[in-house]
């Protein structure tokens, strides 16, 4: 009889990518039920999951009552919590990472996968300040293992996605374009294609939960410096994308207030501790041999979302 998975953030890129993940891989398939929670059952997403045979179930992390139905009946979970750069944010998603932590518990979870982050914050030795939008997963991490029940832990790295955002370069007035920041060039970020790669992550936890039972996936293709970044960008766009390292007070004034110190303590803790801490190199190399399948490569992401530079 097929065993019932829970996953938050199914219409997410994490959660969405466990989900089509398990329901298409031939092994995982057979010895799960998928149970999609998203907190808009109206929204075009959810209603795809469902036409994908997906029970989708309605449920919020600030909801105990609706937890209780999230979790009813699962065996394994995976969990994700949202960021909200505010004045509450580490209480907030604290609360929420231990209420779903004890609904789980409460329904008799046998296994919890979490998707966490290093918890900065100590390993820096509190140099860094704020860091809580990293530390607060760690913590809910801890609050896990504590729990009478198995765990693993998803730790993805730098979403490539964010290049078609955010992170991606700007014109630089002369005909090339420019990504800018504070940091060196030789920063090395870890990059995942969060929506075709994490499931190829949790789907080896899935498989092998015995194997994996208290690890950290520190997950992402490889590291890439800034300097690779750019010429990878040059090459796929076939315009002229350089890295432009301005001062950190220049580069800050343009973010949103309420994100601002957060952005910058995140980027000088990759910059000068490791986005994983000292052993970074390692555990993204460890990581990736891990996964089922082949991982997207930053060359390969650009060939199929392309940058439309104009």
């Amino acid at each position: 009889m097929a065993k019932l998975l829970t996953i938050f953030g199914a219409t997410g890129q994490q959660g969405g990518s466990v989900v089509d993940y398990v329901i298409n891989d031939p092994e995982l398939s057979k010895q799960f039920k998928v149970r999609g929670i998203t907190r808009d059952l109206t929204k075009p997403a959810a209603q795809a999951l469902q036409q994908k045979g997906v029970e989708v179930v309605q449920a919020d992390a600030n909801d105990e009552e609706s937890l209780k139905q999230a979790m009813h009946g699962a065996h394994t979970v995976f969990g994700v919590t949202a960021t909200i750069y505010d004045a509450k944010l580490k209480e907030r998603e604290l609360a929420q990472g231990k209420a779903m932590t004890d609904a789980a518990v409460a329904a008799g979870v046998q296994y919890f996968i979490f998707s966490t982050l290093s918890n900065g914050g100590k390993m820096c030795g509190g140099k860094l300040q704020k860091l809580d939008h990293f530390d607060v997963k760690a913590e809910i991490e801890d609050y896990i293992r504590a729990q009478p029940m198995k765990s693993a832990f998803f730790a993805p790295g730098s979403f490539m996605q964010n290049f078609g955002h955010f992170m991606g370069p700007r014109p630089a007035g002369d005909g090339t374009y420019a990504i800018a920041h504070f940091v060196k060039p030789e920063t090395q970020f870890p990059l995942i294609d969060t929506v075709d790669d994490s499931g190829k992550y949790i789907g080896a936890i899935l498989a092998s939960p015995e194997k994996y039972e208290g690890k950290v996936f520190s997950a992402a293709t490889r590291l890439y410096t800034y300097s690779e970044i750019v010429a990878t960008m040059s090459k796929a766009s076939g315009k002229t994308v350089n890295y432009k390292q301005l001062p950190l007070n220049v580069w800050s004034s343009f973010l949103p207030a309420e994100s601002a110190d957060y952005l910058v303590d995140m980027f000088l803790w990759i910059q000068d501790y490791g986005y994983y801490g000292p052993q970074t190199e390692e555990l993204v190399e460890w990581t990736a041999k891990q996964a089922r399948g082949k991982l997207t490569t930053l060359e390969e992401y650009f060939a199929k979302s392309p940058l439309h530079l104009q």
